[in-house]
């Protein structure tokens, strides 16, 4: 790749933050400008991140001849508005996930990008993780025989939070299932497929949000038993059982560095670094795609980011979660 794809940021929080970090570990990005909706935010990153254009409203961004692609990173609730906006004006679009809060919103945000042939791709950072990438690699290849079995869960103790913390407002996506949820399903997706039948069960907290999500994803040939909440701290492992063998994913899962491969007793580990905080594997896919004028990824496409919205969604039905 000759030339530095030029990259702005829409939303300037924590994650921002990991994200414009890892850009800069990626010779072939440039991070050129950014916006939030507050001047002095933006101000204070532009100076922090040493880029050379900061905006106070998201419009002028777009407006920004130079930038190529966008990393939407503000609030669930906002991802819609943001990315058609960004679409609007030809921009390649890189949104963190989940992509919209329904099936329906994001099939507006595909067919927008199809419609203007722009980029588009859901932030599931984990997909592009060598130690996922090596787990799907084995799965598929039949290194474990017939996968029968995949556990997974994502917990962390936020009970404390304030109740107009994202995390705990109904109005903001916040909830267990809409922020962590995302992952074990995301793994048990990867893995299996979609699956014949979803049983599932929530925990409600006092803003309506749910704390703690417990699922089983039946196959025709394996389940799926999957966990996330708020409520509590844990291990945060996941397993991928098969006739012949195992993979455990130590915790953090999502973005772990290591993966072992159990098979007749012998346990071997394979040490997979990742480079920076991690989002530096999805960045590269971005520029990769974009480099060669594709307008999705094969590595997760939106059928993909559709095919887990809808899987969520069927969760918070069953489960009888509110957003």
């Amino acid at each position: 790749m000759n030339k530095k794809i030029k990259w702005g940021i829409a939303g300037l929080g924590n994650i921002a933050k990991k994200f414009a970090s890892d850009l800069n570990l990626v010779p072939e990005a440039q991070l050129v400008a950014v916006a939030s909706s507050d001047i002095h935010r933006a101000e204070s990153f532009k100076r922090d991140f040493n880029v050379d254009r900061c905006y106070g409203s998201y419009e002028d961004l777009f407006d920004d001849p130079e930038v190529v692609v966008v990393y939407v990173a503000g609030l669930n609730n906002h991802h819609k508005t943001v990315v058609l906006a960004a679409i609007a004006k030809g921009k390649a679009v890189l949104c963190e996930k989940p992509l919209g809060l329904n099936s329906g919103e994001i099939k507006q945000m595909i067919a927008a990008a199809y419609n203007n042939h722009c980029f588009l791709m859901e932030a599931l950072w984990s997909r592009f993780n060598p130690a996922i990438q090596k787990a799907k690699q084995w799965a598929d290849e039949g290194v474990l025989g017939q996968v029968k079995f995949l556990y997974s869960e994502f917990s962390f103790y936020k009970m404390d939070a304030d109740p107009t913390h994202r995390l705990m407002d109904l109005n903001k996506g916040g909830g267990a299932l809409y922020d962590i949820g995302i992952y074990p399903i995301f793994l048990a997706y990867l893995i299996l497929g979609m699956p014949e039948k979803i049983s599932a069960q929530s925990q409600l907290g006092p803003t309506g949000v749910d704390v703690q999500t417990s699922m089983i994803f039946q196959y025709k040939n394996a389940q799926a038993v999957l966990y996330c909440g708020i409520t509590n701290n844990s291990s945060n492992e996941a397993k991928i059982c098969g006739t012949e063998a195992e993979i455990v994913l130590p915790g953090r899962w999502h973005d772990t560095e290591f993966i072992t491969l159990i098979r007749n007793d012998e346990v071997s580990t394979t040490n997979l670094p990742t480079v920076g905080v991690g989002y530096t594997h999805e960045i590269n896919e971005v520029n990769q795609c974009i480099a060669q004028s594709l307008t999705e990824s094969s590595l997760w496409s939106n059928q993909n980011a559709l095919e887990l919205a809808l899987l969520i969604e069927k969760v918070r039905d069953i489960s009888g979660i509110k957003n």
